[in-house]
């Protein structure tokens, strides 16, 4: 037996289909990935692409020059603790250590090729 379904059918159907698949890949992707946990709290300063901005003096995280001055350590540590003298605030209260490692990974991909 042959079903004819139409050509609004068919759309429909991929259409759904479509919206699952896109739905699925959005579930895949957790709520505390370092770029999500980065947008939630380091735009503001640090901006949406990390290169930060001169007026706050915050570090262009896309800077090869700056990603080689500091050590996942070091950064783990101003992440956790703050930065004295900046606005830099501690965030190891409000941030679990795998966030923080996160984070870190994420920071790390925005290195300029």
């Amino acid at each position: 037996m042959k079903i004819n379904l139409g050509f609004g059918s068919t759309c429909l159907l991929v259409g759904a289909g479509l919206l699952v698949s896109s739905l699925a890949f959005r579930a895949a992707v957790p709520a505390d990935s370092g770029e999500t946990v980065f947008k939630s709290n380091c735009v503001m300063c640090h901006g949406a692409d990390g290169k930060g901005f001169a007026a706050l003096k915050t570090p262009d995280f896309t800077s090869p020059k700056w990603q080689a001055s500091i050590t996942d350590k070091q950064m783990r540590t101003v992440i956790k603790e703050g930065k004295k003298g900046t606005a830099m605030a501690a965030l190891g209260d409000k941030l679990s250590d795998e966030q923080i490692t996160a984070v870190i990974g994420y920071i790390r991909s925005l290195k300029k090729k």
